[in-house]
């Protein structure tokens, strides 16, 4: 189900935009407004307003707008790959007509676990690792290993420093060797 177009906003469009475009359509659509209407009448517009509090609830929060777009243009929606809803409240044939066609069937066209095995491609598998970057488990572990290393480059330097302040003109390998002639000139002498 392509949000934009349930709506009728355009991609670019702005949070008020997307209210102002679901206040419009709920008053149309909602369900206790045609709660006197046939029942075919009042479950397709029952359906539309599932279909518009969707996509409302999905636009105005950026989190989801902005992984509904990921996705939106992951997996190509366009065109072709849009639902085609027929509403027709005219009258014909004795009474109020409504006509509804999807050319993918009943629903919403194909489930989310039908778009996710859709295949191993590049951008399912950039979806996930973009999912995977993005939790606060892993922004968290991330900052630990960082606060980790940072504080070892510290502790190193520091020690190096407190080292040339305590012998000034030897080095830290130097000194090293020193140590070992001494423990082996103590080993000899046992």
């Amino acid at each position: 189900m392509d949000h934009y177009k349930v709506l009728g906003v355009h991609k670019n469009a702005s949070k008020d935009e997307i209210k102002q475009a679901f206040r419009e359509l709920a008053m149309k659509f909602h369900p206790d407004k045609h709660s006197q209407s046939s029942k075919h009448l009042r479950d397709s517009a029952t359906h539309k307003f599932k279909q518009l509090s969707e996509a409302y609830e999905t636009l105005t929060d950026d989190r989801k707008r902005a992984e509904y777009n990921l996705k939106r243009n992951a997996y190509g929606y366009g065109a072709h790959q849009s639902k085609n809803y027929n509403y027709n409240y005219g009258r014909g044939g004795g009474g109020a007509g409504y006509t509804y066609s999807n050319p993918y069937g009943y629903g919403y066209g194909f489930s989310e676990s039908a778009r996710r095995s859709g295949g191993d491609g590049i951008f399912t598998k950039f979806d996930i690792g973009l999912r995977y970057l993005t939790t606060k488990s892993f922004l968290l572990n991330a900052t630990f290993v960082g606060v980790l290393l940072g504080g070892m480059y510290i502790i190193d330097a520091s020690g190096k420093a407190l080292w040339e302040m305590r012998n000034p003109g030897k080095s830290f390998e130097e000194a090293m060797e020193s140590v070992e002639k001494a423990k082996a000139r103590k080993d000899n002498s046992h």
